[in-house]
């Protein structure tokens, strides 16, 4: 079979968990056949070499006619959107072009859920899940016949407060390999390691705000209890607004962009991150217990990453209680080497699992197989495709003849 992805970016998994994800999820493709990545943004010096792992890469060209001549050309079984936006812009024309194609969209995680949370957290109001994008992303989800989910508790969000049926939604969690029991012999002591940190791509606004957080509320109390600790901050696209909280003499200081971000964290004693809002599972929380750092989070920087309450490190609710938890981890040992075996657990039993990965596969080649009667019975998608929301359409082909008349003049 012919996969294609269609990327809002070009996955860059050294600058974030987004771009971590999709990758995981390519090479899992590569399991049903070949795989081909589109995408109509400009490549970075930090785009992952697709061509490499045998991916065959094609720039295309948003809202331009010349995507329905490529999709119709490829004739993909299966096409993947990497989000609801990307899904809005090309959505249509795939169904257009390629009826019998399994579509299938990549949530990532809930847009509407992060950015409603982000509202609320500015405006100090109650949390208003009810929005336009929401109703944006929810018709995204019923058009599409598989969305993939990083998050249970947004699955359960999506069944009991949209009524979304289960069976169009299905569960992946970042894909890891397992860590070996050996593992803690080989990452650096407690005694080798210094400092507390922070890691997050700076273009994810949560990140941003949590930054400001440690900077206002956490590091003034916490440095003047851990006088000759330092607190690092790293993250791809450092700009000015994040450069300019950068202080040596208060010990706070922004390191920009990781290279290698296990490798990083490997050498801090705790990871820091009172995350106020966002969605999904953290990327920066599975790499903090790959290489044996606990953490101080929120609820929601923890939100569907722990069982039972077992965490690699400690949630706490407010600020003081943060500050506690880290002066703890950052000097207790024993409770140090306690929470960095129950990180290592976690990890295990969360993200190191194939069968999300082999399970995945199986669907599709059986949605494939059975799509026609598949969406019978969920014809409201096929009702949402046809109206597609007109105004995205026409708004599409409009951009299309007003680039063809500036160009002929």
């Amino acid at each position: 079979m012919k996969i294609l992805f269609i990327g809002l970016v070009w996955p860059e998994p050294q600058s974030s968990a987004a771009g971590w994800r999709i990758l995981q999820l390519v090479e899992a493709f590569t399991q049903i056949g070949e795989v081909h990545f589109a995408c109509a943004a400009a490549k970075s010096r930090y785009s992952f070499p697709l061509a490499e792992r045998g991916i065959k890469e094609h720039a295309i060209v948003l809202n331009d006619a010349s995507f329905d001549a490529f999709v119709e050309g490829l004739q993909p079984d299966i096409v993947v959107f990497d989000r609801f936006m990307v899904e809005e812009q090309y959505g249509w024309r795939v169904a257009e072009k390629c009826p019998k194609a399994l579509r299938i969209l990549d949530t990532e995680d809930l847009h509407f859920l992060r950015l409603a949370r982000e509202q609320s957290f500015k405006r100090k109001t109650e949390l208003d899940l009810h929005t336009y994008v929401a109703k944006r992303e929810l018709a995204s989800i019923l058009r599409s016949d598989i969305s993939l989910m990083i998050s249970k508790y947004e699955i359960l969000l999506l069944k009991e407060q949209f009524l979304i049926p289960e069976e169009k939604l299905f569960y992946i969690p970042f894909q890891e390999k397992r860590l070996e029991d050996d593992i803690l012999a080989h990452l650096p002591a407690f005694e080798e390691r210094q400092h507390l940190v922070f890691i997050g791509n700076f273009m994810h606004e949560p990140n941003f705000r949590t930054v400001e957080i440690l900077k206002r509320e956490i590091w003034p109390r916490l440095s003047k209890v851990l006088t000759k600790a330092e607190l690092h901050i790293y993250g791809a696209y450092a700009g000015a607004k994040v450069m300019q909280l950068h202080n040596p003499k208060q010990r706070f200081h922004v390191k920009g962009r990781a290279e290698k971000a296990r490798d990083t964290l490997a050498q801090y004693r705790v990871l820091v991150a009172p995350i106020p809002f966002g969605a999904g599972a953290k990327g920066k929380f599975v790499d903090a217990m790959a290489v044996g750092t606990p953490s101080v989070t929120t609820p929601i920087g923890a939100e569907d990453m722990s069982i039972d309450n077992l965490w690699s490190g400690f949630v706490a609710e407010d600020y003081e209680t943060m500050v506690q938890r880290c002066v703890q981890l950052y000097s207790d040992k024993e409770i140090w080497l306690e929470k960095q075996r129950q990180g290592i657990k976690l990890f295990n039993q969360t993200v190191a699992d194939d069968s999300f990965t082999k399970a995945l596969v199986c669907l599709c080649r059986q949605r494939v197989e059975d799509l026609a009667d598949y969406r019978k019975k969920y014809f409201l998608g096929e009702i949402l495709l046809l109206q597609q929301l007109n105004a995205t359409k026409y708004m599409s082909l409009w951009i299309e003849e007003k680039n063809k008349r500036e160009h002929i003049e």
